[in-house]
């Protein structure tokens, strides 16, 4: 997910949404949608598998690309 800036505002490659209507989570929020710790969502973000902005000393997450992340992670389990 990318952030492209035009001569007016910026929106969010993957799905065109104005910055100011994208909502971000902070890191705690991410591990707490996900059941991890916060040092995983940190080593997703330094691993470029989960995009982030950097506020200061900061992340903040896109909420959809959280959603998006675990929707390709998740694995079906087949019964035989």
């Amino acid at each position: 997910m990318r952030v492209m800036c035009g001569r007016f505002r910026c929106v969010m490659a993957a799905d065109q949404r104005p910055l100011n209507e994208v909502v971000f989570l902070t890191v705690a929020e991410v591990a707490a949608v996900m059941r991890v710790s916060k040092m995983t969502v940190y080593r997703l973000v330094h691993s470029g598998h989960l995009p982030a902005i950097r506020v200061g000393r900061s992340f903040r997450v896109p909420e959809q690309a959280v959603h998006e992340y675990l929707r390709e992670s998740y694995v079906g389990v087949e019964t035989a």
